[in-house]
This record gives structure tokens, C-alpha cells and sequence, in this order.
């Protein structure tokens, strides 16, 4: 199996309790619960960033855990944690294409008990090879070879990529950046979910502004991420 590297940066300590809550969290959502989705109702909501996280600390906790990047039309994963491996990567367009097998696909990472199946190149119109039996047939076996199966796919209200995914999922975790994404469009995202019969295991409240303490998040401003079963209070209605 090869092998890439994956960069991370430190996170602040009210951030890195916030994803150990969420970690253990995840951990009581039953043993039959491994295709996990993160997703998000709008861009630049965190998604990505709560996925990556989130498997990192699942594999460290020592469970083999795999991470999926579904988001095959603006992946920001291979930029944004400098992935890198030694020859051409093989990544989930070259599988749903046919161009290359399972094994060819899952890489071992630096991050102990940790794989990946990278998307590198980014693909215009992915959603034929989203619907090919060929996908369901991926998640299926990694769901048999790994502890948990992180996925992260593009936002539900953006395009019809993420419904799809969800409906071949054990359940899902919606980010909601707040004070931004409006109870309205949250809505819709549930509704989505449940017409799909992808179960919403939580609602994770990101960028919340926490008065009286400050903790510089990754985007220089003075946040940290929530996580819950439902709306945080700075959530304003109708906006």
C-alpha cells in the first residue's frame, strides 16, 4: 500500500476539546454506524476542516479509520494539508472512471491507524459516477475493512452530489456556521437527509463567538466550534 503525507496544523485548545467532545460523541452512534458524512447546508460552513479533524482523532484513538473525499468538484483537502506521495496519484475519480482498482486507491498516511482515499483531481461533472454501483460498491468495502469511514462531500444546497451520498451513508453530521446559514436552509438540508433516509446523528454549531474567552481559530478570528443536537442560540432566524 502507498503511503502519503498529510499535514496538519495545531488547534487551539477550546477547538481540540470541542472535536474530542465531537469524537466521543460519534463513538455512542452504535456499532453499526460507520459511513459517516460531514456535510453542510452552504460553502464555507467548515466541513472539511470538522472531517479532516475528526478523522485524525478517530485513528489516533486507534481506530482504523478511512477518510473519503467525496468532493470531486472543490476538494480543498489536497491543498490545504499539502498532500503529497512519491509517483502519480490514483485518487476516487480514477476508481469510478474504472482507470484504477480498490488497492490502487486507499493510501496508508503518517497519521497512525489513518488511510485515505484522496480526490486530486477535480472533476466538472461527477455525478453519473457518484450514481454507478460502482460507488456504493467503495463504501461497502471499506465499511467492512475500517473501523469508520469518514466521508466529506460537497454541500447539500449546492448541488445534488451530497443527497446522493447520503443515501448510501449510516448517517450523517450536518456543520452550520453560525450567525450566517439561516434556519430555513438548514431545514431543507434535514429535509434532504430524511427524503434520502440518511439518519442526522447531529448538528455541529461552527464558528461560534465565544464572549469573555478568546481562542484564535485557524482563520485568525477569535471562534470555536460548537457541537449539538440542534440550533445554538446565536442561530438568527430567518436571516
Amino acid at each position: 500500500m502507498k503511503k502519503i503525507n498529510i499535514d496538519f496544523k495545531e488547534m487551539p485548545y477550546a477547538v481540540e476539546e470541542a472535536m474530542n467532545r465531537l469524537r466521543i460523541n460519534i463513538k455512542f452512534c452504535g456499532k453499526n454506524t460507520k459511513k459517516l458524512l460531514i456535510t453542510s447546508s452552504l460553502p464555507n460552513e467548515g466541513k472539511s476542516t470538522i472531517s479532516m479533524n475528526l478523522w485524525k482523532m478517530m485513528a489516533e484513538a486507534g481506530f482504523p479509520t478511512v477518510f473519503l473525499d467525496v468532493d470531486l468538484r472543490k476538494s480543498v483537502i489536497k491543498s490545504r494539508h499539502n498532500i503529497q506521495t512519491e509517483g502519480e496519484i490514483k485518487d476516487l475519480g480514477y476508481y469510478l472512471s474504472g482507470q484504477a482498482e480498490y488497492e490502487d486507491v486507499v493510501y496508508e498516511t503518517n497519521i497512525p491507524n489513518g488511510y485515505i482515499v484522496p480526490c486530486c483531481n477535480l472533476l466538472e461533472n461527477p455525478s453519473a459516477l457518484l450514481e454507478d454501483d460502482r460507488f456504493a460498491e467503495l463504501l461497502n468495502k471499506l465499511a467492512e475493512q475500517y473501523r469508520y469511514v469518514i466521508i466529506d462531500s460537497p454541500p447539500l444546497g449546492s448541488v445534488a452530489d451530497a443527497a446522493q451520498v447520503a443515501s448510501l451513508c449510516d448517517g450523517a453530521v450536518l456543520v452550520v456556521r453560525s450567525g450566517e446559514t439561516s434556519r430555513n436552509v438548514i431545514k431543507q438540508s434535514m429535509q434532504q437527509l430524511e427524503q434520502v433516509r440518511c439518519k442526522l446523528l447531529g448538528v455541529i454549531l461552527n464558528r461560534v463567538e465565544v464572549s469573555g474567552r478568546a481562542y484564535k481559530s485557524y482563520y485568525g478570528k477569535y471562534k470555536s466550534y460548537g457541537y449539538g443536537y440542534g440550533y445554538g442560540k446565536d442561530q438568527k432566524s430567518g436571516k
